[in-house]
């Protein structure tokens, strides 16, 4: 081999171990947010169901506002 072939493969072996760090890095920042995503909707279960911080009627109300694309500046003002 000459010495453009030497580089050559020493390249791609080194792009392919790079490439197999980042994408090992990816899968674990999805397990996090995955799990990040899962201890929030246990959060939100607690607060809407359990009668706690967030009361059901209040968040429908902010929905159909959201759904309607009203402002709380115009709404009632029509």
């Amino acid at each position: 081999m000459d010495s453009v072939q030497r580089l050559l493969v020493i390249v791609v072996i080194t792009l392919t171990v790079l490439l197999v760090v980042v994408g090992a890095q990816v899968v674990f920042i999805i397990l996090d947010l995955r799990k990040a995503i899962k201890r929030l909707n246990s959060i939100l279960e607690d607060a809407i169901l359990g009668g706690g911080l967030i009361r059901p009627d209040k968040l429908t109300g902010i929905m159909e506002i959201l759904k309607k694309n009203k402002s709380l500046q115009t709404h009632g003002q029509e």
